[in-house]
């Protein structure tokens, strides 16, 4: 097959390991980190309304639904991961055109049946998982638009995972940071009314993040074929989809779809546990699951990263820095959980008064952070060894290790520490601590065979 040259080749398997890592990892950590600040920024708006915790209680059973939506989302973002990156560590660039364009086309054919089907269920679904009340009719409202914008959501972060996987991270990255700017600028315009147009409530939140997408959408499209990555787009060239390799990438990723969906599932069970506790202490885990996430973005934009990074050096069959550079990432991940569990131990009250003014639902909160802080860097290690067997192309033991960690460590004793012993909300969240440290070290001592090291693609 006849290969084309990139328009500016970027190689990070040379060089300083740690200089790669931070080349490749910060600039997704920056762009998921300003996306992630937006997802605050939704909420504290929203917590301004007169609806106040229900809006944020909406919004919070609303993304507990959403993750089983974005479980399908894996059925092709790891392997479009791995494959885009490692034909790319192999200096196939007529092959990573073809993959990045098979990648598209899956992320919005899937996108489309599945908003249609959350759109119709939406109510049945926001009910099964504990929502009532003001909360289950606003997240109605909220979820029919975001369900409008989920096929474009979809193929908008494989723009990103694109970018990353042709060594154009900081590409990526602007263009993250970019579109969530415009989100946050939108949220008070949309949500308030301001500057002359309607008031919508709730729904302005959710109308002003599929805009956004929207036009982030078209402009990542637009750079690709205008040729301004590494490796362009071209409507008319050798490198066209085909159905084998596009089933191949699904084929890579459906164990990660699995764990995913396991995942998700686990989020949709536990949240009416939650509920039974009450509005305020569904709403203080939404703002205290934010800032979880925050910490978690930050290693999850430098976990793609590495991914792409794990690609290019398995590709270009140099194993050994492989191996440096996935150690090296995963006590940077370390490092960077112990800080933020310091900080989230010290400022957890000060977090809290940001979204509530209820002392009930700011005890709640406190109580919830400081006990997860406690286990951030377990999840640190486990977030980064996901990434690392993403870039490879091996998701089975992702999908093992998530359920052993979902269902085995978390929603069974869950149930049992509630229905059996009668335990209040206080025992979940230690569940939720001692099951990153359990989960994490059965994790590590698989990746320490090695295995990962040796899979084709």
């Amino acid at each position: 097959m006849r290969t084309t040259t990139p328009r500016r080749p970027t190689d990070y398997t040379e060089g300083s390991i740690i200089g790669s890592i931070l080349s490749m990892g910060l600039p997704s950590m920056m762009g998921f980190l300003a996306q992630h600040i937006y997802s605050m920024a939704d909420m504290f708006w929203v917590s301004r309304l007169p609806e106040g915790e229900a809006g944020v209680a909406a919004i919070t059973f609303f993304n507990n639904m959403m993750w089983l939506l974005f479980a399908f989302n894996h059925m092709v973002g790891p392997g479009s991961v791995a494959v885009i990156s490692r034909r790319y560590g192999e200096k196939d660039f007529l092959r990573t055109e073809q993959a990045i364009k098979e990648t598209f086309l899956l992320k919005f054919g899937l996108g489309v049946p599945l908003a249609i089907v959350g759109w119709i269920f939406l109510p049945e679904l926001l009910m099964l998982i504990g929502a009532e009340g003001d909360a289950l009719r606003l997240g109605i409202v909220y979820g029919r638009v975001m369900l409008v914008g989920l096929p474009i959501m979809y193929t908008t972060y494989s723009v990103f995972t694109a970018m990353r996987g042709v060594a154009n991270p900081q590409l990526a990255m602007a263009l993250m940071i970019g579109s969530n700017v415009l989100n946050i600028a939108l949220d008070p315009l949309f949500i308030f009314g301001y500057a002359g147009l309607p008031a919508m409530g709730i729904r302005g939140a959710a109308v002003a993040s599929v805009s956004s997408f929207t036009l982030t959408l078209t402009i990542g499209v637009l750079l690709f074929f205008l040729g301004r990555t590494n490796v362009p787009l071209r409507l008319r060239s050798a490198a066209q989809p085909h159905l084998q390799s596009m089933w191949q990438i699904l084929k890579i990723g459906i164990p990660a779809w699995l764990g995913e969906l396991s995942f998700s599932g686990s989020r949709l069970l536990l949240t009416p546990i939650i509920a039974t506790f009450g509005t305020a202490v569904v709403a203080a885990y939404g703002a205290g699951t934010q800032l979880f996430a925050f910490g978690i973005m930050v290693l999850v934009g430098i976990g793609l990263g590495l991914s792409s990074l794990i690609g290019h050096n398995v590709g270009s069959g140099k194993l050994e820095r492989a191996k440096q550079t996935a150690d090296r990432a995963i006590l940077l991940a370390v490092g960077v959980m112990t800080v933020l569990g310091v900080l989230t131990l010290i400022f957890a009250r000060y977090y809290m008064n940001l979204f509530f003014s209820s002392p009930e639902t700011v005890a709640h909160g406190v109580e919830l952070l400081r006990i997860w802080a406690i286990g951030f860097p377990f999840f640190g290690v486990f977030i980064m060894l996901e990434n690392i067997h993403t870039g490879v192309g091996l998701n089975t033991p992702m999908m093992v290790f998530v359920s052993i960690h979902s269902w085995g460590f978390q929603i069974i004793p869950a149930v049992v520490v509630t229905q059996v012993f009668g335990l209040d909300q206080t025992a979940i969240w230690a569940v939720f601590g001692a099951s990153g440290a359990l989960s994490s070290l059965l994790f590590y001592l698989y990746y320490r065979r090695g295995r990962w090291l040796t899979v084709k693609v």
